[in-house]
């Protein structure tokens, strides 16, 4: 469309953030491409075995860079964030300065944040499958491992690349299952994103009162920074439960992924125990907490706690059967509060 969010100059600042890496191009990462596909048909018939959520089909996986997995998240943005775009337009040109240099300028920092922010997980991230973020090169449904952090990874704690790849395989061929076998699943995760970017709308007052939210928390009255991070801190009151039913939703399924993933690889691999304590070290670093903290991405770490306690909460209280309700219908899915409280959700649903 056209005045736009100039996504190119996002794409520009992500890379610039993201950097190269050494091991780019080397028969390390060709190595690890051509021993990824094994890992997760393995990895798949396990999980299958493990949770009953059988997948339809084989999995498909590809090994990226960096810059390849920003370049696919900023194109999946760049589709999700239309209706939002031509929503401001409308408003802009109501207001009669949809050309000017201030809503130019506006847009060309929303491009440059989105970037930087992606740029910084990049560095970060190991894998991500790819049902929830389909584009114009794929249809979905593979899962991404971005092979030079892989790689990194294995060097910085010594990990056997064997274990600690098959490790990272049973997380993703979790997440894969959670979202193919459940039939609802994956409808149900993309209405709540799109209606995120659907009712953002700029409101009379926001800025006023987000003004005096910071006044008040300067005098210690409250936190103004809060477990949605910035992105609550400007949403209203429609966007704030959107965003408790998205926490929700992925705590219980990182948390069940990661009960998974620890659960099978305890029966078979020898590292699994010191991987996974090495893993939930680094969610907690203190050096990036500042920055998911302020983004909102904190909550994201959380996740893996919350939800793994949460399974592992229910499955002591009334068996392994009866967390498997989670998967039945969307209103089983338990709410933030019931995460906290497992058992108020078992009193609810089971």
């Amino acid at each position: 469309m056209t005045d736009g969010i100039p996504w190119s100059l996002a794409v520009k600042v992500a890379d610039r953030v993201a950097g190269s890496h050494p091991l780019d191009s080397t028969y390390h990462v060709e190595a690890l491409r051509r021993q990824a596909p094994g890992l997760m048909e393995r990895a798949g018939e396990l999980v299958g075995e493990e949770t009953g959520l059988v997948t339809p089909t084989r999995v498909a996986v590809e090994v990226v860079g960096r810059t390849d997995w920003v370049r696919r998240n900023i194109e999946f943005f760049s589709r999700l964030m239309e209706p939002a775009e031509e929503k401001i337009a409308g408003r802009l040109s109501q207001a009669g300065i949809l050309g000017s240099k201030a809503a130019g300028f506006a847009r060309g920092i929303v491009a440059a944040e989105t970037g930087a922010l992606l740029g910084v997980l990049s560095r970060r991230v190991l894998g991500q499958y790819e049902l929830v973020l389909p584009t114009d090169e794929s249809a979905g449904d593979v899962v991404f491992l971005v092979g030079s952090n892989v790689l990194a990874m294995e060097r910085a704690h010594q990990f056997s690349p064997d274990e600690f790849r098959f490790w990272l395989a049973l997380h993703e061929c979790a997440h894969r299952a959670q979202f193919t076998a459940v039939p609802w699943m994956q409808e149900y995760f993309l209405s709540l994103v799109q209606g995120l970017v659907e009712s953002a709308e700029p409101e009379r007052g926001r800025l006023k009162r987000i003004v005096e939210e910071i006044r008040t928390a300067a005098e210690g009255e409250t936190d103004i920074i809060g477990e949605t991070g910035l992105l609550g801190l400007f949403a209203g009151e429609a966007q704030r439960q959107l965003i408790d039913k998205v926490q929700a939703l992925m705590s219980v399924l990182e948390g069940h992924g990661h009960v998974i993933m620890d659960r099978i690889g305890a029966r078979h691999l020898v590292t699994q125990e010191r991987m996974s304590a090495i893993i939930k070290r680094r969610r907690m670093d203190a050096r990036t907490a500042a920055f998911f903290r302020i983004t909102g991405l904190e909550m994201k770490l959380r996740q893996y706690e919350l939800g793994e306690k949460f399974v592992l909460a229910v499955e002591r209280e009334a068996g392994w059967e009866t967390v498997d309700l989670v998967w039945r219908d969307v209103d089983s899915l338990p709410t933030l509060d019931e995460i906290r409280n497992p058992s108020a959700w078992l009193a609810r649903v089971a």
